[in-house]
């Protein structure tokens, strides 16, 4: 702990002075010379203080001393107090509570359940139980999720096929580089490096995310049937996810990953090693980056799963480090308007809470003239 002394003129008290005058007359210049270093004490804790302070001086004297002084409060206008309440209340609101997660969304961990009872109309000679008629709101057996499944063509498959095994290649090359030209001193350069790639691979989810569920159509040709069917079976079976194979889950990630690590080999077989260690730590960006958006989709299939997951998966959804489960359901709940970034969800909140999808869905609209998740709903609809 810093102690600061006060060096003042020794000097001999005057004839006729007692020992006690004399003590306080010293300790009124100590006092005096004190305050010269006011300034440098006020970002100090009060501990600092006492031992600034001149021996004679009490603790008491001070506490004497502020409650003589008239309290001093500071009074907030009414506009001002309302903002706290407004922004407080704004920050601790969930953006779902647990009584919508269940009505409006599918109990993953109990896939038969997920039906709903409709009143038939018109008389009927069967007995009451007849009126009623049950009709899967999401699921395996929901028509929509039926149609939609049967769309998975030979073609997406080949396509699939391809971009997983020209990536993966891709990744081991790349890998084998990175290790190559990796120097010790750089290992803070990688840590960041590997933060900022999870950050934009989340964020990149969750714009392919929103987009796909928002906008577009089912029925455009090419990118309609291969890369937006997807998504519209997926919010009707959630767990559809789950029963597909690791082509069918990665083929789109994989695939998307491709551009970036193609140039990052380039760059490493065409440049020179003075060139490839100045910009190091951006090539472990990009690296590391291309990483997070290849597994996306493997990450967001454990999000859906219940049983079986490894015991490393399971840790790291608890200390979100990946997507954790219970946050991702926030996401499934009708009409499936926020939560949309899928790789760790770290950007989830403050997306939503800033209402950045809603501003630009609200801006679109405005432009187009386009109803968001228009298609989406349009499936969701196909119960019989």
């Amino acid at each position: 702990m810093l102690r600061i002394v006060n060096r003042v003129p020794h000097l001999s008290p005057p004839a006729g002075i007692s020992k006690c005058q004399a003590s306080c007359l010293r300790c009124a210049r100590e006092r005096q010379s004190a305050c010269v270093w006011s300034t440098v004490l006020v970002s100090w804790n009060v501990s600092m203080d006492l031992i600034s302070l001149p021996p004679c001086s009490r603790r008491l004297e001070l506490t004497m001393a502020m409650a003589s002084e008239p309290p001093t409060t500071t009074t907030l206008s009414p506009a001002s107090t309302s903002a706290i309440k407004i922004s407080t209340t704004f920050l601790k609101t969930p953006v779902k509570t647990d009584q919508e997660i269940l009505q409006n969304s599918m109990l993953e961990d109990d896939p038969n359940s997920n039906t709903i009872l409709a009143t038939v109309g018109g008389p009927t000679t069967q007995d009451s139980g007849a009126n009623l008629e049950k009709r899967p709101r999401w699921g395996p057996r929901h028509k929509g999720a039926q149609e939609l499944a049967k769309l998975y063509s030979n073609g997406k498959r080949t396509q699939e096929l391809v971009c997983v095994y020209i990536c993966i290649s891709l990744i081991v090359l790349n890998l084998g580089l990175i290790l190559r030209h990796f120097r010790l001193e750089r290992i803070s350069n990688v840590v960041v490096a590997a933060i900022f790639g999870i950050l934009t691979a989340d964020f990149g989810s969750g714009l392919v995310h929103w987009g796909a569920d928002t906008w577009g159509s089912v029925d455009l040709p090419i990118v309609g049937k291969n890369f937006l069917r997807p998504f519209r079976e997926h919010h009707i079976d959630p767990t559809s996810i789950t029963r597909h194979d690791f082509i069918e889950t990665n083929g789109d990630n994989f695939m998307v990953a491709l551009p970036i690590l193609g140039k990052l080999a380039w760059n490493f077989f065409t440049r020179t090693n003075a060139e490839i260690q100045q910009e190091y730590a951006f090539s472990a960006y990009l690296f590391l980056c291309s990483i997070f958006i290849a597994m996306t989709n493997q990450i967001h299939k454990w999000s859906h799963t219940y049983w079986g997951l490894p015991r490393w998966v399971l840790f790291l959804q608890k200390h979100h480090i990946i997507l954790p489960r219970r946050h991702h359901r926030i996401h499934h709940v009708a009409p499936h308007e926020t939560y949309f970034c899928i790789t760790t969800g770290w950007l989830n909140w403050p997306l939503e809470k800033i209402k950045f999808w809603s501003t630009l869905e609200a801006i679109i609209e405005l432009s187009t003239g386009h109803k968001p998740r228009a298609d989406d709903l349009k499936w969701a609809q196909k119960r019989t």
